[in-house]
């Protein structure tokens, strides 16, 4: 039984690092210059992912539901050519990308380079590459920053979740409401100074591989104009999206990217 003596040890030792824990996950880019609080084992953190993804995709070959998608496979090589821009051990991550066959709105990249899509993410609000662009370059910026450790890092400073942190490493970020999501660790954060750091070098990302950007504005308007026709979006339970946010976007667009 983890005891509150033991909880207690462990959140001084936690606190103790703190002088060697904070730092900037990328070099450049939106939100490179914030602090993040990185304490939970990268190494650790990094296996459990990629172990979370390796589960993801077999389940999903064995249910028949793993398809070659010709459009996500081209976006996604031309936004993961440009991440050595922003963290440079990036590039030598095991990029993995792989689309899944379900009705869903959405896709992830979990830490070290391994994405998922789900094929909702284009059929439904059929999405251009430059929409695809806006969605896969949110997730990849997601895994750039390191969000998931971050999440997982603040919740072992304030004592929270430790035990599930140590023993599970992705804690509650897991939660997604698609039959095969729901049953592995996917790392979508949701608070909204992630999201909107995400969704910011998302933009710098698809821009900087040729995409135009308002290809991030127009998707999260479908994606919004989905959810009013009705249509659950599970990806909005941890991707909280508005018309503030997009006008977030709309504004970052047009201080850095007007002609």
């Amino acid at each position: 039984m983890f005891d509150f003596k033991m909880k207690s040890l462990c959140v001084l030792a936690v606190a103790g690092s703190l002088l060697t824990g904070c730092v900037s996950s990328t070099i450049d880019g939106m939100g490179s210059k914030r602090k993040q609080i990185m304490l939970y084992s990268e190494k650790e953190y990094l296996q459990q992912s990629t172990q979370s993804y390796n589960n993801i995709i077999t389940t999903a070959k064995q249910r028949g539901l793993i398809v070659n998608n010709a459009q996500v496979n081209r976006v996604a090589k031309r936004l993961i050519a440009q991440v050595p821009h922003y963290r440079a051990d990036a590039a030598n991550w095991n990029w993995e990308v792989n689309t899944i066959r379900d009705n869903e709105i959405n896709a992830f990249c979990l830490s070290g380079g391994k994405i998922g899509v789900l094929t909702g993410s284009i059929t439904k609000i059929n999405a251009t590459d430059d929409e695809l662009a806006a969605l896969i370059g949110h997730e990849i910026a997601h895994a750039l920053r390191d969000h998931g450790r971050e999440k997982v890092s603040k919740k072992l400073l304030t004592g929270l979740g430790v035990l599930a942190a140590s023993s599970a490493g992705l804690g509650d970020m897991v939660v997604s409401g698609t039959s095969l999501l729901g049953d592995y660790g996917v790392n979508l954060p949701g608070s909204r100074k992630l999201e909107s750091e995400a969704d910011l070098l998302g933009v710098d990302i698809m821009v900087r591989a040729g995409y135009n950007p308002q290809g991030a504005v127009s998707f999260w308007n479908k994606v919004v104009a989905q959810e009013k026709q009705g249509t659950k979006i599970d990806f909005l339970s941890t991707h909280p999206t508005s018309e503030k946010r997009i006008v977030a976007i709309q504004e970052y667009i047009n201080q850095n990217y007007r002609k």
